[in-house]
């Protein structure tokens, strides 16, 4: 199970962290993307009788770093140490080539607890729905394959999720043709 209370805190931090962005291609508030992911998360903790206040914190919270320019140390202070190293694992670093910073992220995400690896599992099943219309081919098969390589790195962390993610390149896959 999970924390109510914390899911809310996290919920509310995350909606003003994020304000009025939204999710690219839909339009939808962003906090649509970290529910959506939170709930993959959720199911996945149910389904697996795992104690995951850290996972779903984490996917609440999972991109205010990287996109909301909220700071490590803010998170560190509203949820502890273990949700502040999770979230940062989970940011990529700009500064690295697009692949590099996948490349790294997915190592820092490994030497988290699993709970971490989960959300990066959930998060690309939910960015597996629809592409943008205006993605190119090229850009949508390299979306593929980075999907692959995340399936691939995080392999062993949460049977549930895993399957789930690989139905999702798969139908993804079959979108391409």
């Amino acid at each position: 199970m999970w924390d109510p209370d914390t899911y809310k805190k996290a919920l509310d931090f995350a909606a003003r962290a994020h304000g009025t962005q939204t999710v690219p291609g839909s339009g939808f508030p962003y906090v649509v993307h970290l529910t959506k992911v939170a709930m993959e998360v959720m199911r996945a903790c149910s389904e697996e009788r795992i104690d995951g206040t850290l996972a779903v914190t984490c996917a609440l919270l999972h991109d205010c770093i990287e996109d909301a320019g909220v700071t490590k140390d803010q998170v560190e202070q509203s949820f502890g140490a273990a949700v502040a190293a999770g979230v940062s694992a989970l940011t990529k670093n700009e500064s690295l080539g697009k692949q590099d910073a996948m490349r790294d992220s997915l190592e820092r995400i490994k030497k988290q607890p699993p709970q971490v690896a989960m959300v990066k599992l959930a998060d690309r099943i939910t960015n597996l729905e629809p592409p943008p219309p205006k993605w190119t081919v090229e850009k949508r098969t390299a979306y593929l394959e980075e999907a692959k390589a995340i399936l691939a790195a995080l392999t062993g962390t949460s049977p549930w999720l895993e399957r789930r993610l690989a139905a999702k390149i798969a139908e993804y896959f079959n979108s391409l043709k």
